[in-house]
């Protein structure tokens, strides 16, 4: 298990020498350095792929380039030294995304979005089939050109799905049940490519099983999130089989469900976050009318009153109610994560944290300077029970205590 330590500390107190201290540093260095790089070739390869198909606008002229960068891919990890396999990695991926973006685009266009949507769901599984192959048996300095082949199979169908779906216009269950089979997906291929950034997109068509997502609109980026409530129970539930699952699983895949729990955590406190400041009506956008006027039938008075009416029998959570206790599980959530050292958990609990003491002081609170004398008082005797808690704990650690 990763742990935050100062080695400038440890090696004053003695506990590591200086040259062990060294080690820790030049590894935890290289390990970021290794990240930037990949993101950036990533990036890097993913912008040019797309970039070519729109600019050349034009399927041969796209099969014909991205075949040539193939081509010229292939040669060079053939041929060139270690050196200058990054660049023979990145011709071959730059072209195999063109071939693979050109070819579900024109597909598509061609066979119209039913039609293609079926096409690239069985195209892409069969792809799958072939790189997942290949991965498996790719020598270790091809890992990251056979695991990139992969997600782009596993791109081409998940693309068709969506299609496919929006072609046939699914909407309530059937809908949730298709994000949340690509959800599954997402996370199964970033735990075979061991990438846990892709892991972490998983979360994207997890938490749009509720329709809980982002938005643009005029300059303006939001999170949306029309069931709170439900929202954070679903995440809240993805937390604590993350949790329960920890102990029974290889180092290798606790660390995706490590980080997808804590991508659920910071949706949950994103929608914890909305309830504190407009409430909850439990099932509005689901058992009942919706939440906006725009996407419901019948007319603005019509709307009115069927919202109405099941506001007057749903369960409805005020804000108030969302902030206290949002306010106490993030306390709860700082304690226990930074006695398990859980450093995700931690830092997404304090940074939340203060999102919520700042969204408080301005949405609500702005002119009740009561408010901030009980609030700043009662934070001491919890300090003070966290301190002693804390003390407890240790010293039960250090006797072999439970």
């Amino acid at each position: 298990m990763p742990h935050v330590v100062q080695t400038e500390a440890l090696i004053a107190e003695g506990v590591l020498t200086p040259a062990q201290g060294q080690i820790i540093a030049r590894r935890s260095r290289q390990v970021m350095v290794s990240l930037v790089i990949n993101s950036v070739l990533c990036v890097g390869i993913i912008a040019a792929a797309i970039g070519f198909v729109f600019w050349l606008a034009d399927a041969l002229a796209v099969a014909i380039t991205g075949g040539l960068f193939l081509a010229i891919g292939t040669v060079v990890l053939l041929k060139a030294s270690d050196l200058y396999r990054m660049f023979g990695t990145a011709a071959a991926l730059i072209g195999a995304g063109m071939l693979t973006f050109g070819g579900m685009v024109d597909l598509v266009d061609k066979l119209g979005e039913r039609d293609g949507g079926l096409a690239l769901i069985v195209l892409g599984i069969l792809s799958i089939l072939g790189t997942v192959f290949a991965f498996r048996r790719s020598p270790p300095h091809a890992r990251f050109l056979s695991g990139s082949l992969t997600l782009m199979a596993a791109s081409l169908h998940i693309a068709g799905v969506y299609i496919w779906g929006e072609a046939i216009e699914l909407t309530g269950l059937p809908l949730a049940v298709i994000h949340g089979y690509v959800a599954a997906l997402i996370f199964g291929f970033g735990l075979l490519v061991d990438v846990r950034l892709v892991t972490a997109l998983a979360i994207v068509p997890f938490a749009q099983m509720l329709e809980t997502g982002t938005f643009y609109w005029s300059g303006m980026y939001a999170f949306y999130s029309p069931e709170s409530t439900l929202t954070i129970l679903q995440m809240s539930l993805a937390m604590v089989v993350c949790i329960a699952l920890a102990h029974m699983l290889t180092e290798r895949v606790r660390r995706h469900t490590h980080l997808f729990g804590i991508m659920a955590f910071i949706v949950a406190n994103l929608s914890f976050l909305v309830g504190s400041l407009w409430g909850d009506v439990v099932g509005l956008s689901i058992w009942g009318p919706g939440t906006s006027y725009w996407r419901a039938e019948g007319t603005y008075e019509e709307y009115t009153a069927a919202r109405d009416a099941f506001e007057a029998t749903a369960l409805t959570i005020s804000e108030h109610v969302y902030s206290i206790v949002w306010a106490v599980l993030l306390v709860l959530a700082a304690v226990w994560s930074a006695h398990t050292n859980r450093r995700g958990i931690f830092n997404a609990a304090m940074t939340f944290g203060a999102i919520h003491a700042y969204t408080q002081a301005f949405e609500t609170f702005y002119d009740e300077p009561l408010a901030y004398v009980i609030g700043g008082l009662a934070a001491i005797p919890v300090a003070w029970g966290i301190w002693r808690l804390n003390d407890r704990f240790e010293a039960q650690t250090q006797t072999g205590g439970v």
